[in-house]
């Protein structure tokens, strides 16, 4: 009965004990399958600079075959950090599509760090030399670390880290989380680092280029994570022009992703890569990018997936929702 309705809530520390990495690399491989078949739909991405300083977004999206069909509200608040408070926020609600009812409110942080981390190891799964043992990444915070984990994950031939800040200081924080998992150095010569590197990953707030074009060389790949918004970029001018570009999504990737500072630069979305519909043989020479911008679709299906196992253990708080 309607009267009988209940909206499931899970928080921050509920996420983060139904999450199963394994899992939600699945759920996102999903997401860009189904992107590819036209299955899943991405609606038109919201985002907006605040007053507050904060910037504020909403990915919403559905697969109306499977009855999906939610959006993540989410942004960044860097005056969070003043109060000792995390600046990325995000709230995911799934909604019955046929009634429009929210059936579940879910803590979106942890998704969202998760989910991003798992699209950057399918990026290296499917565009990286498979026996790459070299890695930069710049950045050190959270999604740093995510993208490196599943780095190290799926491509048990990497050995060899360096990783740069952007006040050129040591974070020990973020050796001692990899010790043991690979030989790290830390770098204060970015081009240096970039030029001896199989891989490359940027994960910072995309203020601007982190180094200088001529210092890629050919046979890398490089995931960027950090331009999300219209304004951010990482990669430097001319870069695009050399390289194989591969985006989630085409249309979002030349709004807010770094294809928007080439938006005439060919590209193929991964999704296509997933589903066979394309198929690529990287050359020896190929430099070949992934622009991360964050389907909606990744969001719902790792929801989903915590959805379905929040009711099957009975996590979760429920509440009265009648209508």
């Amino acid at each position: 009965m309607a009267n009988d309705a209940q909206l499931l809530l899970l928080d921050k520390d509920q996420v983060e004990q139904l999450l199963d990495r394994n899992q939600v690399l699945e759920a996102v491989r999903e997401a860009f399958s189904l992107h590819s078949k036209g299955e899943g739909r991405v609606f038109p991405v919201v985002r907006e600079a605040l007053s507050t300083g904060g910037i504020f977004g909403i990915k919403s999206g559905d697969v109306q075959a499977e009855g999906l069909l939610g959006f993540k509200a989410a942004g960044f608040w860097p005056s969070n950090r003043a109060r000792n408070g995390e600046p990325h926020q995000a709230t995911i609600m799934l909604i019955d599509p046929s009634t429009g009812r929210p059936i579940c409110l879910i803590d979106g942080n942890a998704i969202t760090t998760v989910r991003t981390g798992a699209a950057g190891g399918l990026g290296l799964l499917y565009l990286a030399r498979p026996d790459s043992r070299t890695l930069c990444i710049f950045g050190t915070g959270v999604q740093a670390r995510i993208q490196l984990t599943f780095a190290l994950k799926l491509l048990p031939s990497l050995r060899q880290v360096s990783y740069v800040t952007y006040d050129g200081g040591r974070d020990i924080g973020f050796e001692s989380a990899f010790a043991g998992l690979c030989d790290m150095s830390h770098s204060t010569d970015r081009d240096h680092a970039v030029s001896i590197s199989d891989i490359v990953i940027t994960a910072t707030p995309g203020g601007g280029a982190l180094f200088n074009a001529a210092a890629v060389q050919p046979g890398t790949h490089i995931n960027c994570v950090g331009a999300d918004t219209k304004g951010k970029r990482e990669l430097p001018d001319g870069l695009l022009d050399r390289v194989k570009l591969f985006v989630d999504d085409a249309v979002q990737a030349r709004q807010i992703g770094e294809t928007q500072w080439s938006a005439a630069t060919p590209c193929t979305e991964l999704g296509d890569l997933v589903t066979e519909k394309v198929r690529f043989q990287r050359a020896a020479q190929d430099i070949t990018v992934f622009d991360m911008t964050g389907l909606a679709l990744q969001d719902l299906t790792v929801a989903r997936l915590l959805h379905q196992s929040a009711l099957a253990n009975g996590s979760g708080t429920r509440i009265p929702w009648s209508w």
